[in-house]
């Protein structure tokens, strides 16, 4: 039985329930959330393992075979991603003990960041379609929780903005499961993959895969369907902004790297090009957004913005070079992303401000803490040797190996402007003349920038490890271009 993909899953589920009981108990709240993601570290490592020995790994659960019951399914594409989540998480509550304060820690700031786990880990590992709608859902509660948890004025007016897009993405995402049920009369995703090619209606299947693409797109932020992020994802506090930026629109990126690999490639020359125009546009619109601000949150949030559309322009391709740079990319933006904002929240401690024109001269005081700013934006912009580089050469050269030279052409130039949009907040945080910061003690100074510091390490070797990681992305990617492996492993009864 394989039935231990399920426990990065279920380990957060559990410990969120517990937490729940006493939330006034805040340093033994502490100790047990980083005793769960501990474990679910340490069993997504072992789920990754066991799909590296034994390949696809698959459960469904009662007493029904696939495609009737509901299945688990573990490649190496989802066991990467539930690694990284789970790290990441690990790394967001150490940084939230100094930071994200008493008072929200006592209204179920943990069960929430545990619930959010739960969903994003579920929604990589589920095999069904309704129900990633399920594990949708359950992280998108919690992160209802988190947007409004400590009550700020602009947490409570940029939450109505969220929810509300949410909803309608969801309620778009039931049209689509009935549409898509009553055509196919499955869910399962390996057997949408076996009946969809069967379909006489091709044009109705078209049109189900684009507005799966609207669903997906809307959690994903990609153009033009990213304008509830920058304004919703600057409202909490820096902690929940990193779980957010790093994680949520991963999965919207995810699902639909899954479904336009898997099941909806019946109509490529018009569902994936319209996919490789809008993550150009996306690419674009985050660029010029990362560069009108002067606000620390708002340049790295359309950074987010840029890191999708340059993802989903590898996966648009098809193609192994595409395939494999978009999961190498996907992995970086995860880990880079966390650090930065890490990083950026720091400044926000030290200065007071998110206005870069209030910052300054923190190199002379603090220098070690601008060289790791300075390598984790150099990772950002895909300098080599470090973390960013390989991905997004290998998107590059899937564009010049397929037609769309152009929008590889648009990556390249755009990377420089990401570099500059990151190099702004260096240069007028860390250059010149040093303006007076606030004073913390040295410790909680510490507890602050130890994990973006970790995170920086981790992305330096991920980087530099590139040719060990080259196995499993490799398998990882093999899987998406041969649905067939995918299939069988799930529909072997």
């Amino acid at each position: 039985m394989n039935n231990f993909i399920l426990y990065p899953i279920i380990i957060p589920f559990l410990f969120a329930g517990i937490l729940m009981f006493f939330p006034n108990r805040v340093y033994v709240q502490r100790i047990i959330t980083t005793i769960a993601l501990l474990l679910t570290v340490v069993a997504s490592i072992y789920v990754g393992l066991r799909v590296k020995l034994k390949g696809v790994l698959s459960i469904t659960l009662g007493d029904w075979e696939a495609p009737f019951g509901i299945s688990m399914v573990a490649d190496m594409f989802s066991a990467l991603l539930v690694i990284t989540t789970s790290v990441i998480a690990l790394f967001v509550v150490l940084y939230s003990f100094p930071s994200i304060g008493i008072g929200r820690e006592k209204h179920f700031y943990y069960s929430g960041v545990l619930f959010l786990i739960t969903g994003i880990n579920g929604s990589f590992t589920t095999g069904d379609l309704f129900n990633l709608f399920v594990f949708f859902e359950v992280l998108l509660m919690a992160s209802y929780l988190l947007i409004v948890i400590g009550g700020e004025k602009v947490q409570l007016r940029e939450s109505f903005k969220y929810i509300l897009v949410n909803i309608v993405s969801s309620s778009f995402f039931v049209v689509g499961v009935a549409y898509l049920y009553s055509v196919t009369g499955t869910l399962n995703m390996a057997d949408l993959a076996v009946k969809i090619p069967q379909v006489e209606y091709a044009g109705m299947m078209t049109t189900i895969a684009i507005l799966f693409l609207i669903v997906f797109g809307l959690k994903g932020a990609i153009f033009p369907l990213y304008f509830w992020l920058p304004g919703s994802y600057s409202a909490p506090p820096m902690p929940i902004l990193a779980l957010f930026g790093a994680l949520l629109t991963k999965v919207g990126v995810y699902a639909i790297i899954r479904s336009y690999t898997l099941f909806f490639t019946m109509d490529i020359g018009f569902t994936h090009e319209i996919l490789a125009y809008l993550s150009i546009a996306t690419i674009v619109i985050g660029c010029i957004g990362a560069l009108a601000y002067f606000d620390v949150k708002k340049i790295m949030i359309y950074n987010i913005v840029i890191a999708v559309g340059v993802i989903l322009f590898g996966a648009s391709q098809l193609n192994e070079s595409g395939l494999q740079g978009a999961l190498y990319y996907l992995l970086h933006d995860m880990l880079i992303k966390a650090a930065l904002f890490f990083l950026i929240g720091l400044l926000i401690v030290l200065f007071g401000t998110t206005d870069l024109r209030k910052m300054g001269g923190l190199m002379k005081t603090k220098p070690v803490f601008g060289w790791f700013y300075l390598i984790a934006v150099f990772g950002l912009a895909g300098i080599p040797p470090l973390s960013g580089f390989v991905g997004k050469l290998l998107i590059v050269q899937s564009g010049f190996e397929g037609e769309h030279f152009w929008g590889s052409i648009i990556v390249l130039a755009t990377s420089l402007l990401v570099l500059l949009s990151a190099i702004r907040i260096f240069i007028y945080a860390f250059w010149g003349e040093p303006i007076e910061t606030k004073q913390i003690a040295n410790v909680q100074y510490k507890q602050l920038f130890m994990p973006a510091a970790l995170l920086v390490g981790i992305s330096i070797f991920y980087g530099i490890g590139t040719e060990w990681l080259y196995p499993y992305m490799t398998e990882a990617t093999n899987i998406l271009q041969n649905p067939s492996i995918y299939i069988d492993a799930v529909l072997k009864e």
